[in-house]
């Protein structure tokens, strides 16, 4: 069964160079382990991009599919399909013994001491804390996904991590850790895009805007930009959010080649913010 159906649709133009739109609906399922194990495995290797070897996320998923009843899945063709996106949240105190967390937890440690000192403090004031809990939000899906479909997913985790508290389940978190990316843009590579993009065209149709627009973001001086949309709403709840190059060096490529230089994100947010930071994302997102 889904949880939520979510259409969307698109405007057709009469213009022969107009881009055409296709009606979609997604429907929003709990991880399935009969399933989506194979799925949710590629997502967590596209999450950690480079990296992804330096973790067991074989066990990973298998984690991550022994709590269906938190979570979810996004799917477009029915319960037996592969889902395109998917979000969760571990605690990492209770499975701090687990290979995956463990290792994660190390990663975390290492890239936040190289990027911000004061942020490797207070993770490790907090892993080692006898009164923290803290969730580790994963949080992917593939390219073309409208940013739209993440705040029901968000939604309905405040909703089953209310559920679980509920069964006395251990999900009582003071602090969420976001994992994510981001990507750099050098001056040359962002005129380059610049000059790639398609001449605006206007709209014969009007639209009404709702809610709160997405924030846009102007150039940041270190060239880093969100890799998710979403992530800007995130980092303005967050206490600290770093953003870091890979351990494993990319690909060697041609000089007049371009690719992204992709690189990690982690943000941490306070338990209190959580229902703030949903909110906010459910009226920049619609």
């Amino acid at each position: 069964m889904s949880k939520r159906k979510q259409d969307k649709e698109g405007d057709s133009d009469s213009d022969s160079d107009s881009v055409s739109f296709v009606d979609v609906s997604f429907d929003f399922f709990d991880p399935n382990p009969k399933i989506d194990y194979h799925a949710i495995k590629r997502l967590l290797t596209q999450l950690f991009n480079r990296d992804a070897e330096r973790f067991d996320l074989a066990s990973l998923t298998d984690l991550i599919l022994s709590q269906p009843t938190v979570g979810t899945t996004i799917k477009t063709d029915g319960l037996e399909s592969d889902p395109y996106a998917l979000l969760t949240v571990l605690n990492m105190h209770v499975h701090q013994a687990h290979p995956a967390i463990a290792a994660l937890a190390e990663y975390f440690f290492e890239k936040s001491a190289q990027a911000d000192p004061a942020f490797n403090t207070t993770l490790a004031a907090l892993f080692r804390g006898q009164d923290t809990q803290v969730g580790l939000v994963l949080c992917e899906r593939l390219v073309n996904m409208p940013v739209q479909t993440v705040p029901p997913m968000y939604r309905m985790l405040s909703d089953e991590v209310k559920w679980a508290l509920a069964d006395s389940e251990p999900y009582a978190f003071t602090h969420l850790l976001f994992v994510s990316r981001a990507y750099h843009l050098s001056l040359d590579e962002e005129e380059a895009l610049a000059n790639r993009a398609p001449a605006g065209k206007s709209s014969k149709k009007a639209k009404k805007q709702k809610g709160s627009q997405p924030p846009t973001q102007t150039r940041p001086d270190d060239g880093i930009y969100f890799f998710h949309p979403e992530d800007a709403c995130i980092q303005e709840h967050a206490t600290h959010a770093i953003s870091y190059p890979f351990s494993t060096s990319p690909e060697p490529r041609e000089a007049d080649s371009f690719g992204l230089d992709v690189r990690g994100r982690l943000m941490l947010v306070d338990a209190s913010r959580w229902e703030a930071l949903v909110a906010k994302m459910g009226e920049v997102y619609v």
